[in-house]
């Protein structure tokens, strides 16, 4: 639907411009009227009143939009871009928690990151069937996600080009260019200044045998490291797809829950976490401890903001002993798309100076390190 510079303005500032404007043409009417009742049923909330749903102003009664038929007019009125910003403020701003919980709404939803960070937080107030259409939301934000993740997985797990070696299977990454012109040239169109291509070569790469290894990926989760939680998931479903690396799923607080048994099941793992409650982050390094068999080809994966709620002394301790025995230990405050983290910095200087490392990630960036420390 296109509208005009007015209409979209009168739009934007919503019902308090109706007086600003009178007489200059910005009467609502139509889809335009429509589309200014869907976003002021979301939008004319204030603070307080968001959690309970309640409108800012008075007047205007005749707005009796549900959650359904505010999710249906939205993906009538607006372009697709426009419907994810608006779901995803209905969750994320206004807690709006019948997005994920009406099996009306689910059917309509576009499945996002966003939606099912929510159908996490929300799972346990569902009823069975509505579980069932969230579980199909889970799966295919997974199965995106996976997509993204396997690419990474695969550049960095790749074997190092061979520049003495070619091969037939065709590879952007490796493909040998001087070669392909020099064997092209008599293609070659002096009017166009053009080359054209019959044969294009490509290096080959060796594949290194890889001394087993095993990856064990602790989790906090505590509801602020949500996002890490999903991401440490899915990453741990396709490390499990790797040759040579057994991989472990650890999520805790103050308890220790081992996922492993579902790592080729990431849906059925996210399912399968618990938000919230107290943190033990030293009671889960010793746990991970427990089951490392080969110390110096172990890595300790801790996904954690290290605020820690028991003993601060035996973290660091439990840290200090993997570090001796010439396990990797590596700290993320943050495993997702953004790597912007929010911890402890007094603690993690204080696993730094145990011997772990540090950082904030994204998983395609983890991925690439944990290719480099297995290589080394």
């Amino acid at each position: 639907m296109s509208l005009d510079p007015v209409t979209r303005w009168r739009l934007i500032l919503g019902e308090a411009a109706d007086s600003a404007c009178a007489g200059a043409g910005c009467a609502l009417s139509g889809d335009a009227a429509a589309m200014d009742q869907a976003l002021d049923w979301l939008y004319g909330r204030d603070a307080e009143g968001a959690s309970r749903g309640e409108r800012r102003q008075g007047g205007r009664e005749g707005s009796t939009l549900t959650v359904p038929g505010w999710i249906n007019a939205v993906h009538t009125l607006f372009p697709r871009e426009t419907i994810e910003r608006l779901e995803r403020d209905a969750i994320e701003l206004y807690a709006i928690d019948d997005v994920v919980t009406n099996p009306e709404v689910l059917s309509r939803v576009e499945p996002n990151e966003t939606l099912l960070k929510a159908v996490l937080r929300t799972k346990h107030l569902m009823a069975p069937d509505v579980l069932v259409m969230a579980r199909k939301l889970v799966q295919e934000v997974v199965r995106q996600l996976m997509e993204r993740l396997a690419r990474d997985l695969a550049v960095a797990f790749s074997g190092v080009l061979d520049r003495r070696r070619h091969t037939r299977l065709p590879g952007a990454r490796d493909l040998d260019l001087n070669r392909t012109i020099r064997d092209n040239l008599r293609h070659y169109d002096p009017e166009s200044r053009r080359i054209t291509v019959e044969r294009l070569h490509f290096f080959a790469r060796n594949r290194r045998q890889m001394r087993p290894w095993q990856v064990i990926l602790l989790v906090d989760q505590s509801g602020s490291m949500l996002d890490s939680v999903i991401h440490a998931s899915v990453m741990a479903a396709c490390l499990w797809k790797l040759p040579g690396i057994r991989t472990h799923l650890v999520a805790f607080d103050t308890a220790v829950v081992d996922l492993t048994r579902d790592c080729d099941d990431a849906c059925e793992m996210l399912m399968k976490v618990q938000l919230g409650g107290g943190t033990d982050i030293g009671g889960a390094v010793r746990y991970a401890a427990g089951l490392i068999t080969a110390p110096e080809r172990a890595i300790v994966v801790l996904v954690s903001d290290f605020y820690e709620g028991a003993s601060e002394a035996a973290l660091v301790e439990q840290v200090r002993a993997l570090s001796g025995q010439r396990t990797r230990v590596l700290g993320l405050a943050a495993l997702d798309s953004e790597a912007r983290p929010a911890y402890d910095r007094a603690m993690a200087q204080r696993l730094v100076a145990a011997g772990a490392e540090i950082g904030a990630m994204t998983p395609g960036e983890l991925a690439g390190w944990l290719a480099a420390a297995i290589r080394a």
